[in-house]
Formats: structure tokens, C-alpha cells, sequence
């Protein structure tokens, strides 16, 4: 079989590698991929707004299968597009990729069926926003609708903080934004919980805590994901079934109800406050660095559920999982989430120890002539497993001091909360 991957980040370098280690599959190609994903599959560059010309390689090549990673192609109708060509995808439609594409649609469906979430406005220009924070208590949450990478969500301390948030949304600095949310912020942690669906049926996908801050002691700047452990230190029993009977059944019933169905990776973002699940946001495909902490986990073959999901049979696939702790640390270039250099070469990458329990993820990095260079602003992942998260964090720690890469920085607080 041949199997497409759309993307080119950490989470798609992990599925990459998931994907190779299955005997099903004989080629790989990557829409671009990185300098990881090109030991193990082909990169092609290939221009993914213009849906035509990736059909036309889809069908010259052959290829059997099409995983999409990230969420602005899910949102712009790639699934639908494909499928009309009867090409096998993996990924939610158009439609249900609202619940990330749409914030305020994903708030229509908690109000009608009464799904545990913030209170929340929503607002249209930057007078209407301001004008209501005069009766705001801070801290409060202001979201841009649209999509922002991760990136569009402010806890605002204050009048002045939120008055800059407004200014920026509606800015553009996440793109054009129509409207904009103010929410009242809920004291609790944060826990994301996946799920994978084929249209009929859903299994869940895992669990693990993302350190979105920039700076130790989870402050500073929002970004992509500094890091990640899996599973989360809240998860248990009862909450799990709270946040599927409260949270995604209710959700799928409202989808449902338009005439939609939801097919692919659900990730639900939860504040969890005395162990009652609140709903912060959803997104429609694994979150990153959450999925290359949550896949090495896993001991079923990845394809083998994928291929399920197209065909509406994962009722027939049990998943199975490993019952190690695993972490991620995201290795970052100097000035992220800001300004950084670009085409920064990283050496000594020879010397990091990859094997059946410790894992690079490369992300935004580029190969030119056997060379290594950072592109992005994360740059590599570097991810252990093991019975316990202070032995996967001492790995993780050792490689990257083997590493000691003058452009970058990371977070070394990563998993505080479970490591003593």
C-alpha cells in the first residue's frame, strides 16, 4: 500500500514513523515533510491550496491512503475534495471541521445541548469588545474565532492586557477575524483527551498535558506546544466517562443533527476543575506536540486503524496501548514564539540516542546536502518512554545536552507537575 501524509510538523514525522513500521505499507510520500520525515518517506513539494494538483500526483503515484495532519486543509474541504474523486482520506469534512474553524459554531452546539463550557460574548468590531469589558472580572479569556495555530487564545489580567488583545485580533494578526469570543476564565488545569472516529463509531486515542508558555513555570507568551506528557495526571474512571457522555456524545448528537458526520481525530481540549470536565475548544486532528507523546505509546498498528476509520469499521479493530509513561520536550529556535533566525544549521545530530524508546521528531527543519537546518520555530521533539516520567525526562535531558545546539532553547520544566 501507499500512503499520503499531509503536513510537516512534529505530529506528522510521528505518524510518519508509526506508519513505517507497518508491514502493510510499502512507500510513503510527505506534503512537504521535513528533514525527519525524508530518511523515511519521499517529500514532495507541492502546492496544498491548489487541491487539483495534489489529485493528480494522488492518482499518477497511485497512492492508496491520505492522512491529513494539520487543520487549515481540513477546514478548506481537502476531505471533501479528495473523496469526490473516490480517493480514500483520513480526516474530518469540511463541515465538521468547524469545530475547530469555528469557535463560536462549537459554542451554538454547548448552548443547545447544554455541553459544560465558559460563559462566553461574542463580538463583531473592536468598540462592541471594548465597551464590555467595563463589566468583564479579570482574568478573562479573549479566543479570535478563526483559526490561529494554536496561538489566538489570551488570558488577560487586566483591562489594558485585554484592550491589546482586541487590537490584535482584529488586527489581523491571526488572519482576517470577523468576530472575536470573550470567555470568563475557569481555575482549573488543563487535560487534552483524543478520540479517533469513522463516521459511525469512536474509540479513545489517549490522553496527555500540553505546556503551551514559552517560559518555565508555564508563563510567558502562548505558542504551538513547548511540551507534552502522556497519559494526563488527572485522567481516571469517572471523569472519562463524564467527558464522553457530557462532552463528545452531546457534540456528535449536535453534528449529527446537521447532517454530519465526523470521521478522523477529535482532540478535546478540557479544563478540569474539581474533576468536572469543562470545554474549552476542539480541534480536528491531533494536537502537536500531544500526538508525538501520545503514538509511541501505542502497540496496535496505526494503519490498520486508519484503514478502519476510512471504512467505517472500527468497531472491528481493538486498540491497543502500552502502559508507559512517555514526555515530550520541544527543542525551540532563540526568539520563539517571536522573531528567529531561519536556516540555522543544527549539528551533532549524530549523537542523539534514537531506539525503541526514545524518539526525534524533527518539525521545522529542512535537509540541503546532507545538512540539517532549523526553518521553523519548533524545531525538533525529543520524546522517551518508560515506566515513570523522571526517567523519560533524564533521556530526553541527556540527548539534548549530547545535542547542545547554540540556536535553540526549551523548557525544562516539562511534566513538573508529575515529577517530583
Amino acid at each position: 500500500m501507499k500512503v499520503g501524509i499531509i503536513g510537516s510538523g512534529g505530529r506528522e514525522h510521528a505518524i510518519c514513523s508509526a506508519l513505517k513500521n507497518s508491514s502493510k505499507i510499502d512507500k510513503i510520500y510527505c506534503f512537504p515533510g521535513n528533514a525527519g520525515t525524508s530518511n523515511i518517506a519521499e517529500n514532495i513539494k507541492i502546492n496544498l491550496d491548489d487541491f487539483e494538483i495534489l489529485k493528480n500526483f494522488i492518482f499518477e503515484k497511485k497512492i492508496d491512503l491520505i492522512f491529513v495532519g494539520p487543520e487549515k486543509p481540513l477546514v478548506e474541504g481537502i476531505v471533501d475534495y479528495l473523496e469526490k474523486f473516490k480517493i480514500k482520506v483520513f480526516g474530518p469534512n469540511k463541515l465538521a471541521s468547524q469545530l475547530e474553524g469555528s469557535k463560536i459554531f462549537t459554542k451554538k452546539i454547548c448552548q443547545k445541548f447544554n455541553i459544560p463550557t465558559a460563559k462566553f460574548g461574542i463580538f463583531q468590531n473592536t468598540k462592541e469588545a471594548k465597551k464590555f469589558l467595563n463589566k468583564t472580572s479579570f482574568p478573562t479569556v479573549i479566543k479570535a474565532d478563526n483559526l490561529a495555530s494554536g496561538k489566538g487564545v489570551y488570558i488577560c489580567k487586566n483591562e489594558n492586557e485585554a484592550k491589546i488583545a482586541i487590537d490584535e485580533i482584529f488586527g489581523g494578526k491571526f488572519g482576517y477575524a470577523k468576530n472575536l469570543l470573550i470567555e470568563e476564565f475557569l481555575d482549573g488545569e488543563e487535560m487534552s483527551f483524543f478520540t479517533i472516529h469513522d463516521g459511525v463509531t469512536f474509540k479513545n486515542f489517549g490522553t496527555a498535558q500540553d505546556h503551551k508558555r514559552v517560559l518555565e513555570g508555564d508563563k510567558g507568551k502562548n505558542t504551538g506546544g513547548m511540551g507534552a506528557y502522556s497519559p494526563s495526571r488527572l485522567i481516571n474512571e469517572e471523569l472519562e466517562k463524564k467527558i464522553i457522555n457530557r462532552i463528545i456524545k452531546p457534540t456528535l448528537k449536535g453534528l449529527s443533527e446537521r447532517g454530519i458526520q465526523y470521521k478522523g481525530f477529535l482532540y478535546t481540549g478540557l479544563m478540569i476543575v474539581k474533576n468536572e470536565p469543562y470545554l474549552i475548544e476542539y480541534n480536528v486532528r491531533m494536537g502537536d506536540p500531544e500526538c508525538q507523546t501520545i503514538i509511541p505509546r501505542l502497540d496496535s498498528d496505526l494503519y490498520d486503524i486508519i484503514l478502519a476509520c476510512c471504512n467505517s469499521k472500527l468497531n472491528e479493530i481493538d486498540v491497543k496501548w502500552s502502559n508507559n509513561k512517555s514526555l515530550c520536550i520541544v527543542l525551540c529556535s532563540k526568539g520563539y514564539p517571536d522573531d528567529f533566525k531561519k536556516n540555522v544549521e543544527i549539528e551533532h545530530l549524530n549523537k542523539i540516542k534514537v531506539n525503541e524508546s526514545d524518539f526525534l521528531f524533527h518539525a521545522g527543519t529542512i535537509n540541503k546536502q546532507d545538512k540539517i537546518y532549523a526553518i521553523g520555530g519548533r524545531v525538533l521533539n525529543f520524546v522517551s518512554i518508560s515506566e515513570n516520567f523522571n526517567n523519560s525526562k533524564e533521556n530526553i535531558l541527556n540527548n539534548l545536552e549530547k545535542l547542545n545546539w547554540s540556536g535553540g532553547f526549551y523548557r525544562k520544566d516539562i511534566g513538573y507537575k508529575v515529577i517530583k
